[in-house]
């Protein structure tokens, strides 16, 4: 076996400040890779690849037909599958040396102390802020080191958290965003959309910081964020300073007691989240009307009778709303959460105000299970 090892890190074993001595530290080395999406199936691939001795997967979501063309690591027949279950049994059969681990749920300030407490460094593949602010502060409180990635249409960044540098300064994800974008400032790539070849290429540079801080070779981007844009080249590396945060949590009593979906916008206490089944049995009742605010050449089109209104126009169309019962729609539950908020704050208790849970992209995908 071992000589079998050598053979498959003939190369790695070869590299000058890297050696044998470097491909044992990523052997003993236990990473863990929050999301298996976009940037998520590039640094799986090649850490597994590199010879990480354990990975970690989190992802709770199920393989997507969407997802194919920024997610190569799952096939067709995969569309309906758990992405954390597809991706470690496509990891096991690429190194059979490594130990891969699989957990099918959603990170959050509930779970995340006790399973971020056993990985040396975590990489954040996530594509929402409220898991991002999680990781944030649980890799802050437990000093873990946090190698974080971001793709926005055809640009990226990345950086690497919660190491201290030469002078003893350590930045953290707060750093670089102290409060929580809304939906507008940041849109996801449901509602923007996303280059294919971006996440891999960002998500590779992950993978080589992660390699860079397990090895100790090279310069990894400690308290520096590096941004890149495809479509030109061009790139830039931003040095970030600690600053205060009075909003994060100084314990893990403090964290697990956070409410991190309303501090990021992502939960409304007072506006209520509908399932698909549940849009279904309202659909088409008198004083029920379904509401898309999604820009009005946005696919796929909503088969039940509805009204469609952009986010940007619907504060001015109010006044046409009626209904007892309106129900915000949009692509994937982002902008339908923005706009479900406005409309209760605007009306009160004088309407009932939801939102569907995950958008039409979870309603379709509910209905092509079915």
């Amino acid at each position: 076996m071992e000589q079998n090892n050598h053979a498959r890190y003939a190369r790695q074993y070869a590299l000058l400040d890297f050696g044998e001595q470097g491909q044992t530290k990523l052997a003993q080395a236990r990473v863990l890779i929050v999301g298996a999406g976009g940037l998520g199936c590039p640094v799986l691939q090649y850490l597994c690849a590199a010879g990480v001795g354990h990975i970690g997967i989190v992802d709770a979501d199920k393989v997507a037909l969407s997802n194919l063309h920024r997610q190569p690591l799952y096939r067709t027949t995969d569309v309906g599958r758990l992405k954390a279950e597809v991706a470690a049994a496509v990891l096991r059969a690429q190194n059979d040396t490594i130990t891969v681990a699989e957990y099918a749920f959603h990170l959050n300030n509930q779970n995340a102390w006790d399973l971020v407490s056993s990985y040396d460094i975590i990489v954040d593949c996530t594509d929402n802020f409220e898991t991002r602010y999680v990781l944030c502060d649980v890799c802050a409180l437990l000093h873990k080191p946090l190698v974080y990635g971001a793709i926005y249409t055809y640009e990226g960044q990345v950086a690497v958290f919660n190491v201290s540098d030469s002078a003893g300064i350590r930045c953290q994800y707060r750093d670089l965003f102290p409060v929580p974008p809304s939906s507008e400032e940041a849109p996801d790539c449901a509602t923007t959309g996303v280059l294919g070849v971006l996440p891999g290429v960002i998500g590779l540079l992950q993978a080589n910081e992660v390699i860079k801080l397990l090895a100790g070779i090279g310069e990894p981007l400690i308290n520096k964020l590096y941004t890149i844009g495809l479509l030109d080249y061009q790139s830039v590396t931003i040095r970030l300073q600690p600053q205060h945060h009075p909003d994060a949590p100084g314990s893990r009593i403090a964290f697990e007691a956070a409410n991190y979906g309303y501090y990021c916008g992502s939960a409304n206490e007072h506006v209520a989240l509908i399932s698909s089944a549940e849009l279904d049995a309202i659909a088409h009742q008198s004083d029920t009307l379904l509401i898309d605010v999604r820009a009005l050449d946005e696919l796929p089109r909503l088969s039940l009778p509805h009204r469609s209104i952009p986010l940007e126009l619907l504060m001015a169309n109010v006044h046409e709303l009626e209904g007892s019962h309106l129900v915000l729609i949009c692509q994937s539950g982002v902008r339908s959460a923005r706009a479900a908020d406005w409309l209760k704050n605007y009306f009160g208790n004088k309407q009932t105000i939801s939102h569907l849970q995950g958008g039409i992209l979870a309603y379709q995908s509910e209905k092509n299970d079915e």
